[in-house]
């Protein structure tokens, strides 16, 4: 089982899977915003540029391959953790939970002004207050919360996994 996690960390596939996912998250927000409406809150653009850094990841994983495959899953444990913090937060905002008041300012740093460079995708415009709701009745905060935890423990076991140099041949991805 190490073995085939192992091998599953440096897998191309994987990557490509995940930069997939990373699009397809992205894709519904943008389908929440510009079709059914529903304007980006401050919170929800750091989740899209959570997102995005871990699209990043994925395509730059997709190009180097496995050697790097530490450091890459080291990155996406990172920015997943930010997505599920972020996540958590808007969680707490929509229930009335938390203790953090959101602006319209988007904080990036100056050196990363996303709402400059795309304001199509990071430019927030509504306050924090609500999500939408999604199928089964879970709200989009929720859904969140959910991915974002899953991504941890996912980077976390294939971080841990990726630290073991692989047999060779022992992998359906390679």
């Amino acid at each position: 089982m190490l073995d085939f996690l192992s091998a599953t960390s440096r897998s191309r596939v994987f990557w490509f899977l995940v930069l997939i996912a990373c699009l397809l998250l992205e894709g519904t927000a943008l389908y929440y915003q510009y079709v059914l409406d529903y304007g980006p809150c401050v919170l929800c653009v750091h989740i899209r540029a959570w997102i995005m850094g871990l699209g990043i990841v994925a395509l730059l994983m997709l190009i180097v391959g496995g050697p790097l495959a530490v450091l890459g899953q080291l990155a996406s444990l990172g920015l997943s953790a930010g997505l599920l913090y972020s996540s958590w937060v808007t969680l707490g905002v929509e229930r009335g939970t938390a203790g953090e008041s959101c602006t319209m300012d988007p904080n990036f740093p100056s050196w990363l002004p996303l709402h400059e460079w795309s304001p199509t995708m990071f430019e927030p415009w509504e306050p924090c207050g609500y999500t939408p709701m999604m199928a089964f009745n879970i709200s989009m905060a929720e859904a969140l919360v959910a991915i974002g935890a899953a991504w941890v423990l996912v980077s976390l076991v294939l971080l841990l996994a990726s630290l073991r140099k692989p047999k060779q041949n022992k992998s359906l991805f390679h």
